[in-house]
């Protein structure tokens, strides 16, 4: 089954128009982008730049009772930072979603720091550049950003109050493509170091998939070989742990795409967790699933997984 981008792009807009906001507006009380603590991924201009970059842009979308902010026009990558009140090390690298047309900013990123730090979790969102916006080679611009986001935090892990260790990945929809990029082209070389953070490692200790796209042939981004960002065929000895969760009723992403990647996990030897909901459709995050649906437990499941793969040893990166 071939997704559709423009699909991806309407299911998760709620049907309804959008109006621009300024970046510090907020569409659930104190939701705004960007935070007041944020790293900036390039010195100077990000890789693949064009000569004239995109133009930022943040709006409200959704329904009346679940409005909130997309982020596009990406020209500089952003990691906001968002610190727990009790730090216990562990660090989580958020990447929202949107079907490569936008970020889907608010719920896959600043809901997923207010639903996880309270539990301990520093969180870092995840600005990264869209293939679609100009940039040459555009296959390999989010891997860009999150190859550099990953060695960022690690190398100022002291600083952060982090464990460079503790430190994973969990992507939304087409950030769950990302997040399951990373999980098995971490050393990829998609872009010349930069400074001494290109140093540190890019592999996640481990990574979240909620309702992700993990065939790169169906987003169709840039003239690449599609294949390299086949993660399913990509798994190996040194992926790290995984966690999946996915509605079997989502209109946007068909349940092969998790479940191929959860047999392909089961055969490659990679420890995986995997939670298929009855009910949910596409694009709940870790807040907009109704109280009474099982599957609005995600995030305290995934919490203790966190936990329990860290205790656990695992496989060493190369």
């Amino acid at each position: 089954m071939e997704i559709n981008r423009r699909v991806l792009l309407g299911a998760a807009a709620g049907a309804v128009a959008a109006s621009t906001v300024p970046a510090a507006s907020a569409a659930q009380p104190g939701a705004k982008w960007p935070p007041a603590e944020q790293i900036r991924l390039w010195p100077r201009r990000p890789p693949n730049a064009p000569a004239r970059l995109p133009t930022p842009g943040l709006t409200l979308n959704g329904p009346a009772s679940q409005r909130e902010l997309w982020l596009t026009g990406v020209a500089e990558p952003v990691i906001g930072v968002f610190r727990p009140p009790n730090p216990d090390g562990r660090a989580l690298l958020s990447i929202p979603g949107g079907g490569y047309e936008f970020l889907s900013i608010e719920n896959e990123g600043l809901n997923v720091a207010s639903t996880f730090t309270p539990l301990g979790v520093t969180v870092f969102v995840l600005a990264y550049r869209l293939p679609g916006e100009g940039w040459s080679e555009p296959q390999d611009v989010p891997l860009q950003d999150g190859q550099r986001a990953m060695r960022l935090i690690r190398a100022n892990g002291a600083r952060l109050g982090i464990d460079p260790a503790r430190l994973g990945v969990i992507g939304f929809s087409a950030g769950g493509l990302l997040a399951a990029s990373l999980a098995t082209a971490w050393h990829d070389p998609v872009y010349a170091r930069i400074d001494a953070a290109d140093e540190m490692d890019a592999r996640p200790a481990f990574a979240g998939l909620a309702y992700p796209v993990v065939s790169g042939d169906l987003m169709r981004v840039g003239t690449g070989p599609a294949g390299r960002f086949d993660t399913r065929r990509r798994l190996g000895e040194h992926t790290p742990p995984l966690f999946i969760v996915h509605a079997l009723d989502d209109p946007v992403v068909p349940f092969s795409e998790p479940m191929g990647m959860l047999a392909a996990a089961r055969e490659a030897r990679v420890p995986v967790e995997a939670h298929f909901l009855q009910q949910g459709g596409h694009g709940f995050g870790p807040r907009y699933l109704s109280p009474d649906l099982p599957g609005s437990h995600w995030p305290v499941l995934f919490d203790l997984w966190m936990s329990r793969s860290l205790a656990a040893p695992g496989p060493v990166s190369s």
